[in-house]
């Protein structure tokens, strides 16, 4: 039940539902094969278990690369590489590129294009969703960590807001990506969780970046 788990269900399962567009459109050049349901199977990852609900077809044909048939546990690797797509700033391409680095395999730009097309929704409706009006309790702090970029080892800084609701439940309210950490991009965000409809919060807990 980690904080995080959600995030990585929704892109698995988004992954496998655009593997198998990909899978049925080429076969059913073949055959008839199509959608048969899903099947349930209880996922282990670094950050917590979970249940994934994987696509099934006809004729049982279907070979899923990101969680393979008997696989019950995802890396701490992946874990962070799915997580990232969820900063903000990724571009059509940088996410075509993430996923073929998470895939770790060449796979078909039919493929890559099908998986693209179901992930991004999933992310943008998750980065845009509507927030409770009043958190008790919230978070917000930035992790700085050394990425490879251009041939060059650079600074970059994760920005996580992490809050507790009225029923007691925590939740990643957003993640975003930069270069620094600044009192400019926090205004940034904090203004988009207004937008997103809240209204107040009772206990901030920060460092002592000014401006907040």
């Amino acid at each position: 039940d980690g904080v995080f788990t959600p995030l990585l269900k929704r892109v698995i399962e988004a992954s496998l539902e655009g593997e198998m567009d990909s899978h049925l459109e080429q076969s059913s050049k073949k055959d008839k094969n199509r959608r048969n349901g899903r099947g349930r199977k209880n996922i282990s990852s670094s950050l917590g278990g979970f249940d994934i609900f994987s696509p099934r077809d006809r004729n049982g044909s279907f070979q899923p690369e990101i969680i393979k048939k008997r696989q019950r546990r995802i890396t701490s690797d992946i874990d962070a590489k799915i997580l990232s797509l969820y900063s903000k700033g990724m571009s059509y391409r940088d996410i075509q590129d993430h996923l073929k680095d998470m895939y770790d395999l060449e796979i078909s730009v039919g493929t890559l294009n099908a998986i693209t097309d179901r992930i991004i929704p999933e992310i943008l409706e998750w980065q845009s969703r509507p927030l409770d009006s009043v958190y008790p309790v919230m978070w917000l702090d930035a992790m700085h960590f050394k990425v490879r970029e251009n041939g060059k080892v650079v600074s970059k800084a994760v920005y996580s807001v992490l809050g507790v609701n009225k029923e007691g439940e925590k939740q990643v309210l957003g993640i975003y990506f930069g270069d620094n950490e600044s009192s400019s991009f926090w205004r940034q965000v904090l203004h988009e969780l207004q937008t997103r409809g809240v209204k107040d919060i009772f206990v901030a807990c920060i460092d002592n970046l000014s401006g907040f």
